[in-house]
């Protein structure tokens, strides 16, 4: 019987392995994890495309998820974040997919987009192959409901103050010159959008050791200030050895009352042209992080960017720094305003936030009317 049972289960994963050969469709592989309180509920959940294959000894799965909620809770809905999870030990495994810039009203209906590739390491069994849970529903009021594993609730409040900041800027644009000023200030975004420098930026974290030809040396960063800011970087360098910038080593002060618990630092390199660019705006502080009022901390970074253009490395000149989010221990968050962004330069070289990238699309697809009538719901 011990031979019988081992043949079996031989029998067995090489059949599930000649199975994932080629591409198999999910059907009823995925399974959707909503707690019995959740403010989101289940109304439909559309596989589409997704499929399985096998790679040596991995399943990679290709997700095309649909799914369409409903707001159960009576507050509107700003953002939702998810969590898909294939294996959560295994590299690739997990993933996440965050739908920011919501309005969502009660009972109302709307859709979250999975398009993802995870691995799974073959293994016998017949649960499903990739679960997805809720990490987190952040409300207009920003009260917050999920286990909050991913820090979801910080980034999607971020995302909503960016929102918010950016509505109220085009909101005072409208009031002030009408729909014709409304439109130029879009076409001006438009134009700093397609002029915006681009560049392949690779962010790996850990202890770095170089992988440039260039000889390395420290580079001081020169910081950018906002007013009202409620942290300040005082110094800091970094090592950069030709496309490569690592290891910053960057002081900041709490210039407030009150004690903070995360600190984001936003990268701007600078390279042989000249050329100013934000590569990426990295934690400067990990889950330990605790920055009492009016202290001075040293944060360091076990962070490395690897710089390139079309497919060839970049020369790092020079870098700059700014504090570009900042959490403080109830959860609360600040984030730079549009004149301290504009008077820093960095509109052209920043990032649209997902707000203003949502009403560009609009923009773009509707006109100016469609857009004002759309800023004038807030």
């Amino acid at each position: 019987m011990m031979f019988m049972s081992s043949r079996f289960a031989i029998l067995f994963v090489a059949a599930l392995a000649a199975s994932y050969g080629q591409d198999r469709p999910l059907d009823n592989s995925v399974k959707i994890n909503l707690p019995p309180d959740s403010p989101v509920t289940l109304i439909s959940a559309n596989l589409g495309e997704s499929h399985a294959s096998q790679r040596g000894s991995a399943i990679v799965l290709d997700l095309d998820v649909a799914l369409t909620l409903r707001n159960a809770s009576p507050n509107r809905i700003r953002g939702v974040t998810v969590l898909v999870a294939a294996q959560e030990v295994t590299p690739g495994g997990k993933a996440s997919v965050s739908v920011p810039s919501l309005d969502v009203a009660p009972n109302q209906n709307f859709p979250v987009h999975i398009n993802l590739r995870l691995l799974r390491p073959m293994q016998m069994g017949n649960g499903p192959l990739v679960q997805v849970s809720l990490d987190g529903v952040l409300f207009q009021d920003f009260s917050f409901y999920g286990p909050n594993r991913l820090d979801s609730r910080r980034s999607m409040t971020a995302w909503e103050m960016e929102a918010q900041r950016d509505r109220k800027y085009f909101k005072s644009i409208l009031a002030a010159h009408g729909v014709d000023g409304l439109k130029q200030a879009m076409l001006e975004c438009l134009s700093r959008e397609a002029q915006r420098p681009r560049f392949d930026v690779q962010v790996s974290r850990g202890p770095s050791v170089s992988s440039a030809a260039s000889a390395e040396h420290n580079v001081r960063f020169a910081f950018l200030h906002f007013p009202g800011a409620p942290v300040e970087p005082v110094a800091g360098w970094a090592e950069i050895a030709g496309n490569e910038a690592r290891n910053p080593r960057i002081d900041v002060r709490n210039l407030t009352d009150r004690q903070v618990r995360y600190v984001e630092v936003g990268w701007i390199l600078t390279d042989r042209q000249g050329d100013q660019f934000v590569a990426a705006s990295v934690p400067a502080s990990g889950p330990q992080f605790n920055l009492k009022a009016g202290s001075t901390s040293r944060v360091l970074q076990d962070t490395a960017l690897h710089i390139s253009k079309a497919g060839g490395p970049v020369s790092i000149t020079g870098v700059k720094g700014f504090i570009g989010q900042v959490e403080f221990a109830d959860g609360t968050v600040w984030i730079p305003g549009h004149d301290s962004l504009a008077g820093a330069q960095l509109l052209g070289i920043l990032q649209p936030s997902p707000e203003e990238q949502r009403l560009m699309d609009l923009y773009r697809k509707k006109g100016p009317k469609a857009l004002a009538e759309e800023l004038n719901k807030f």
